[in-house]
């Protein structure tokens, strides 16, 4: 087997268990490696420490697949590692038949990743040595998983950089468009041929069902309290009713909910678990047709039309304009100590919500666009908190790995400050557990998401 030598300067990432080697870190190579094949991993003094596939054509020039020497990721190779990934989810998932099965590094397939939708699987072959062993990985998988198709969407533009062309089509089996998955008890349409990635995100599936807390307990803001009254079956027992101001009995079921604005809603995954957990009245948004009717097939499914208003529309002009009009209004109720023509109609209308999510895109996604991407998280975030009714909740997150968790925070802060809003952080979490993360291995740890309390100072 050809070998690679590493330089004796280099850091001691590898041995660390990082499993990429970047082509500063190479001394030499031994035997004449072709792209994709594997290729034995030595220290300068010539110590065997891994087995990874090459690929020159990339700057990680080596991706490591193994601690102990083998000649080729054979179909055998990927049975075995495809039912490690099985079983670490249905420890941790218990009961879920949708998850993301191989999640690349993490799973020490790197170059790889395999989302399961039911009994439909779709794939991604990121990287060269992946790619040239797709047959293995297809026929692994239908022995593991026994899937009734398998869908590539390799139609993402990290293939380049491995000098790979985008592809996406059938593997194997049949796969319908859509597939209808369940998550957190609920029903979602996935679009597996045009969604974004692979049509779904799984990664949130834990703080979707965080927001749970922050969807009941608002009905007081109203005047309405639970009393306890007699009970009109007869028996001289007692019921806790809800009772408004004026001493009448509240029957609308949804008393004590919340009023939610989802920005970037994608599929409207949080919509749903905000109807579920209890929100009065959801604004659900993104800037994509596409989006919004997926979001809206989503919606219809659960049976939450009557809860749920849809808006397709570019989140920070919406925010703005919302921002914009509060203001107004703000100065308007200032008219008896400010001179205000209140003659003249409000240029636009506005809304506050009790808790405002947003879940946008990467902003950064390359280390140059970390200082653009401040500025657009700062903004967005600045003009979501100021939405957010006194005492409510800011929901959060950002995807981009460039953007530390510190500086995360800082921007938010820094949003905060300008704001003239003081943040209570109620919880920060990661991605899910089906997306575990090498320790040490930085990369893999890109979602950020966290709950605040919003107060004015």
């Amino acid at each position: 087997m050809p070998a690679v030598y590493l330089d004796k300067k280099r850091k001691k990432r590898l041995e660390a268990g990082h499993p990429w080697i970047y082509k500063s870190e190479m001394e030499r190579t031994e035997g004449e490696p072709v792209p994709g094949q594997l290729v034995s991993v030595h220290s300068h003094l010539g110590q065997y420490l891994a087995t990874g596939y090459w690929n020159p054509a990339s700057q990680i020039t080596v991706r490591i697949v193994a601690y102990e020497p083998i000649e080729e990721m054979t179909q055998a190779f990927f049975v075995e590692r495809f039912l490690r990934c099985l079983e670490q989810r249905e420890r941790f998932v218990p009961g879920a038949l949708s998850y993301r099965l191989v999640y690349g590094e993490a799973d020490f397939l790197p170059g790889l990743i395999v989302d399961r939708f039911e009994d439909v699987l779709v794939v991604q072959l990121l990287t060269l040595g992946m790619d040239r062993v797709k047959d293995a990985i297809v026929s692994a998988l239908v022995e593991v998983m026994q899937p009734k198709g398998i869908y590539e969407r390799s139609d993402v533009n990290v293939r380049e950089l491995e000098g790979l062309e985008l592809r996406k089509g059938l593997l194997y089996g049949e796969c319908p468009r859509h597939v209808q998955i369940t998550e957190n008890g609920l029903l979602l349409e996935i679009d597996i041929m045009e969604g974004q990635k692979t049509g779904y995100f799984f990664d949130q599936r834990e703080n979707r069902a965080a927001i749970a807390p922050l969807m009941t307990g608002w009905g007081k803001r109203s005047g309405i309290e639970l009393q306890e009254l007699p009970a009109e079956d007869g028996s001289g027992g007692t019921v806790k009713v809800p009772v408004n101001a004026n001493g009448k009995t509240v029957t609308f079921p949804l008393w004590d909910g919340a009023t939610v604005l989802e920005c970037f809603s994608h599929t409207g995954s949080f919509t749903l678990n905000a109807c579920k957990y209890g929100a009065k009245k959801v604004t659900c948004l993104d800037i994509s047709e596409h989006a919004v009717e997926s979001a809206r097939t989503n919606v219809k499914l659960n049976g939450f039309e009557d809860r749920v208003e849809f808006v397709v529309a570019d989140a920070f002009e919406y925010l703005r304009q919302q921002v914009k009009g509060l203001d107004q209004r703000q100065e308007r109720s200032l008219a008896d100590v400010k001179k205000v023509d209140t003659s003249k109609p409000l240029e636009t209308k506005s809304r506050t919500w009790d808790v405002v999510i947003l879940d946008p895109p990467a902003f950064a996604k390359t280390k140059s666009a970390v200082e653009g991407a401040c500025r657009g998280y700062k903004d967005i975030n600045l003009q979501g908190m100021k939405l957010v009714n006194e005492g409510g909740y800011l929901v959060t997150a950002s995807c981009s790995y460039h953007m530390k968790p510190d500086l995360f925070l800082e921007t938010i802060h820094a949003a905060a400050t300008d704001a003239k809003k003081i943040l209570r952080l109620i919880e920060f979490r990661e991605a899910g557990k089906d997306h575990p993360r090498i320790l040490g291995v930085d990369e893999g740890h890109y979602l950020k998401f966290a709950i605040f309390e919003v107060r004015s100072k």
